[in-house]
C-alpha cells in the first residue's frame, strides 16, 4: 500500500460513526489476537544442543533417553533406591534445564527427576500447542514408566500444570499423584482476564481445562497458590482447587508472585506435598 492509499484509507476511517469506528478496531484486534495467540502464549527456549548438553553438564544433567532424541534431563546421578519418579512440566517461557530447583528439592527427598522439555523448545521437533503438547508427555509418561516402574507422580508450574492436567486424564499410566503449582482453572478465563475487552474466551484455541482434566482423572492433587501473582491471579487457582472432587490440599504462598515463591530445596513444603501424595489423604485446610 502507497502512503497515498493508506491517507485515504485512514480518511474513510475517520468520516465512520464512532460505534463503527470501535467495532472495526475490535475486529481487528480480535483478529490479531487470535491470529498470534501461539505466539503470545508460548516462549521456548531456542537453545541448540551442542549448548543445551554444556548447560546440562554444568548442573549435573543428562539427557533422557539419549541425546539423539531427548525428551528432557535427569540427573547424572540419581538417588540410591528412589522412592519413585517425578516428572516436572514447566511454565511457557525458557527450557526445562532452568528448573533445576525441582532437581535440588526432590533428588534430595530421594525422587528420581525428569525435567521434561516441550517439542519446539530447546532444539527438540513438533509443534507447539495443547494437542502436540499433551501427545508428547503422554508418550514421555508411558516411557518412564517403562523404563522405571511405579510409583509416578507429576508436577507441572503454570502452564506446565494445565499439560500435567491433561496428560494425567489422558494417560493409561497409574499416576501417583499431581502437583500444581501457580495454576489456572482453564485456559480462556485467564484470556478473559487480559484481554477483557474482547471476547477472549471464546477465540483460544487452546483450553487447558485443569478441572475437567483433575476430576476425568481422580487422584490426589496438590494446589500449590502464590498470593500475589501478578500472572495468574490467586482467585484461579483457588477455583481449580474449589472444583476439585478428588482428594486434595492446598498450600498457599501469602508473599509469593508468579515467579517469587520458594524452591529453596530445604523449605518444608516439598516434603508436605510428597507426603500427601503418598497418602493419598485429604487434609483440610486450617480455619481462618
Amino acid at each position: 500500500m502507497t502512503a497515498k492509499q493508506l491517507t485515504r484509507c485512514c480518511a474513510r476511517f475517520n468520516k465512520l460513526p464512532l460505534a463503527a469506528r470501535v467495532a472495526l478496531y475490535g475486529t481487528v484486534i480480535a483478529g490479531a489476537m487470535y491470529a498470534l495467540q501461539d505466539k503470545m502464549l508460548y516462549h521456548p527456549g531456542t537453545e541448540k544442543l551442542p549448548e543445551l548438553l554444556q548447560h546440562a553438564s554444568s548442573l549435573g544433567l543428562s539427557p533422557w533417553p539419549d541425546a539423539g532424541a531427548y525428551r528432557g534431563w535427569m540427573p547424572v546421578t540419581p538417588p540410591d533406591s528412589p522412592h519413585g519418579t517425578v516428572i516436572v512440566f514447566h511454565g511457557n517461557g525458557g527450557l526445562a534445564l532452568h528448573r533445576n530447583y525441582y532437581v535440588d528439592a526432590l533428588a534430595a527427598r530421594g525422587y528420581r527427576v525428569l525435567l521434561a522439555e516441550y517439542p519446539v523448545y530447546g532444539d527438540r521437533p513438533g509443534e507447539v500447542g495443547e494437542t502436540a503438547f499433551v501427545a508428547d508427555a503422554v508418550q514421555t509418561l508411558a516411557l518412564v514408566q517403562r523404563e522405571f516402574g511405579l510409583p509416578v507422580y507429576v508436577f507441572g508450574e503454570s502452564l506446565g500444570a494445565g499439560v500435567a492436567a491433561a496428560t494425567v486424564a489422558q494417560s493409561s499410566v497409574p499416576v501417583a499423584g499431581v502437583a500444581m503449582i501457580t495454576p489456572w482453572a482453564n485456559l480462556p478465563e485467564i484470556a478473559q482476564d487480559v484481554f477483557w475487552y474482547l471476547p477472549a474466551r471464546w477465540l483460544v484455541r487452546d483450553r487447558y481445562d485443569s478441572i475437567a482434566n483433575l476430576n476425568r482423572w481422580g487422584g490426589p492433587v496438590a494446589v500449590v497458590i502464590a498470593a500475589r501473582d501478578e500472572i495468574i491471579p490467586a482467585r484461579h487457582g483457588q477455583k481449580l482447587y474449589d472444583s476439585l472432587v478428588t482428594p486434595k490440599r492446598r498450600w498457599v504462598f501469602e508473599d509469593g508472585s508468579h515467579n517469587n515463591w520458594p524452591i529453596e530445596a530445604d523449605a518444608p513444603w516439598w516434603s508436605e506435598v510428597l507426603e500427601f501424595l503418598q497418602s493419598r489423604t485429604a487434609i483440610p485446610d486450617p480455619a481462618p
